[in-house]
């Protein structure tokens, strides 16, 4: 059996990061509900 998932750093925080989120106005309404929630993380 092949292991699918085959991590990145770079990749994954490209992807699903910080910077990404705040770029698109969907992606702020992510961290902003993530902070209301009181997550330690916000993103990858």
């Amino acid at each position: 059996m092949l292991m699918t998932y085959q991590p990145k750093k770079r990749h994954r925080a490209k992807e699903h990061g910080f910077r990404k989120r705040m770029k698109t106005s969907s992606g702020q309404d992510v961290l902003k509900r993530r902070r209301l929630k009181g997550r330690k993380k916000l993103s990858a």
